[in-house]
Parts: C-alpha cells; sequence; structure tokens
C-alpha cells in the first residue's frame, strides 16, 4: 500500500502534530505514511514580528508549494498559523478534533499571582490581553519555538521576563505541562479570549486528490470544523492580519447552535472591543459579529494600526 507523503515544519510541537496525523490516518484506514520535514522562512527568521516578514503564511508556503507540486500529499499546520485564504488548488482536507484552546500564563514557582514588569510575548493579542490586566507592564517580543519562549521566564542572569504567555495546547502536546520549575496557570477564554484556530490542527491536501481526501475524511472532526470556520469568517471579514489584535473562540451547544465570542483592540489595551452573538450558520455567524464591531469603531481602530 502506498505511503501517505505527510509534510510538516521540524519543530518538537510540529513533528508531535505530524505524528498524531499520521497515527490517527494509519489506524483509521491501514495506510502508512512517510513524514517529510521543511524549514519555512517563519522558521528562518526569529529577530523581527511577524508583521514585518510577511505574516502567517510565512509557515506554509513552503509546504504548500511541496503539495501543489506533488512532492507530498498531505501537510499538518497548526490551524491558528495558516491564512483565511489558501492557495488556487489547495483545500483543508480535515479538521481533527480541536485541543484545548486556552492560553497559559507562565511564572517561576510562587509568581503566578505577582505583578509582572515585564511580559513575553511577540502576539499583538496577546499584549493587548495583557495590557489591559496589567497596563503598567512593559511588552518584550519572543519569538522561537515553545521551548524557547517558555525557557525566557527562567534565563539568569539577567532574567529578561517575569511571565510568558504560551498556547495550553502546544505545551501539552510536547509534555511541557507538568514542569516543576515553572508555575502553568490557564488562562479563562471568554476572558484571554484565544486565536483563531488554537488548539485546532489543519491538514491540507490538494483539492484534486480524490484518495487523500477519503483517507482525511476519517480524521474529520465536524464540530470543530464549524467552531474554526465561524472563527476564520470573522477573521476574514475583519481582515485581520498580523498587525491587529484579533481574538475569536467558538463552541457548539448540545442542540448544536454556534457561539462566537470575538474582539479587536490595541497592542496597548487602550482599546478593546468585544462581541458574542449565536447562530446555527458558522459562515454567516462570523461575518455577524464582524460587521457588529467594525460598526462599534473597530473599522478606525484596525485602520489606524495598518
Amino acid at each position: 500500500m502506498t505511503p501517505l507523503r505527510i509534510g510538516t515544519r521540524g519543530s518538537a510541537l510540529a513533528l508531535w502534530q505530524a505524528d498524531h496525523v499520521a497515527a490517527r490516518l494509519t489506524a483509521a484506514t491501514g495506510r502508512p505514511t512517510e513524514r517529510i520535514i521543511f524549514k519555512t522562512r517563519g522558521d528562518h527568521i526569529l529577530d523581527r514580528p511577524l508583521a514585518e516578514i510577511g505574516g502567517k503564511g510565512l509557515f506554509t508556503k513552503e509546504l504548500e508549494v511541496a503539495l501543489a507540486d506533488g512532492e507530498i500529499d498531505l501537510a499538518v499546520h497548526s490551524l491558528k498559523d495558516m491564512p483565511t485564504k489558501l492557495p488556487d488548488g489547495l483545500v483543508l482536507g480535515a479538521i481533527p478534533e480541536r485541543a484545548d484552546v486556552r492560553d497559559a500564563w507562565i511564572t517561576r514557582p510562587g509568581e503566578a499571582d505577582a505583578t509582572p514588569g515585564t511580559i513575553g510575548t511577540a502576539s499583538l493579542r496577546r499584549a493587548c490581553l495583557a495590557k489591559r490586566q496589567f497596563a503598567g507592564a512593559h511588552i518584550e517580543p519572543i519569538r522561537g519555538n515553545v521551548q524557547t519562549r517558555l525557557h525566557r521566564v527562567l534565563d539568569e542572569p539577567p532574567r529578561q521576563v517575569d511571565a510568558v504567555v504560551l498556547a495550553w495546547a502546544g505545551l501539552s502536546r510536547i509534555g511541557l505541562i507538568d514542569r516543576d520549575d515553572v508555575t502553568i496557570t490557564p488562562l479563562d477564554p471568554e476572558v484571554w479570549i484565544p486565536a483563531v484556530g488554537q488548539g485546532a490542527l489543519a491538514v491540507e491536501c490538494r483539492a484534486d486528490d480524490a484518495d487523500t481526501l477519503a483517507a482525511l475524511a476519517t480524521i474529520h472532526h465536524a464540530d470543530t470544523a464549524r467552531c474554526v470556520t465561524a472563527e476564520r469568517a470573522f477573521l476574514r471579514a475583519v481582515e485581520g492580519d498580523c498587525r491587529v489584535p484579533v481574538g475569536a473562540y467558538a463552541t457548539v451547544s448540545d442542540d448544536g447552535r454556534l457561539t462566537l465570542r470575538a474582539f479587536v483592540g490595541h497592542p496597548d489595551g487602550s482599546a478593546y472591543l468585544p462581541a458574542t452573538e449565536s447562530d446555527d450558520d458558522p459562515e454567516a455567524l462570523g461575518a455577524s459579529v464582524a460587521r457588529r464591531l467594525l460598526a462599534a469603531g473597530g473599522a478606525e481602530l484596525l485602520a489606524s494600526l495598518r
């Protein structure tokens, strides 16, 4: 049986994600898999914010080129790293069941409740939320893999940051939750609204590859897909990018109704416009929340940040 060729970045988290998808595909279909590792431009450039070097597509372009050229059959991404518009000929073939959506507050032991002087994050969304809670704190932009960013709170001498904010799902996936040298505290996603697609994986493939699409259908999770579709519809409608603090978090009730919580803000926390709505249609819900926020001053706010 021909192996499914899986493209992935080479970080510990990316490899975990690719292996997770591979194991689920093999269990569901019996197909063997082959992992092919790529290094993206986003992995090479770590000393500048994403907004300065091209945004989210920096983590996907090389894999998407390989997909289009037939070098791989599918690519596994963190959904929050993906632009809302995919290249022609490529589709999201599967969105597996979502993991924990929450952000995590990371400090040294005993300092979780202390007021931080410096908070490490390169995310404008996290910077906005952190400044709303700790107006006097300095935001230190940090990039790198999960382990690198986590260890910034431990660096000595001198210690560079008092706290960092990372995704709980990423920490959990690579076994960093139960450490005794740091305190990791989950943050309420209704207050610290996550990034669009946070905690979810996206498996991308060619739109005309019926064989791979059929295999991916076995690991697709419909409720997760509806939630992230609403979030991505919101992001697309507000034209959010890496220069704008934007968050969105959708949940689905037992009767299938979606609720979307979202916000746009200013990186310094001086502006924060939230909205919550419910609907059955994910695309309509995302667009409706976007219209509401844009009409409430979001359009002017976003224009000022671009």
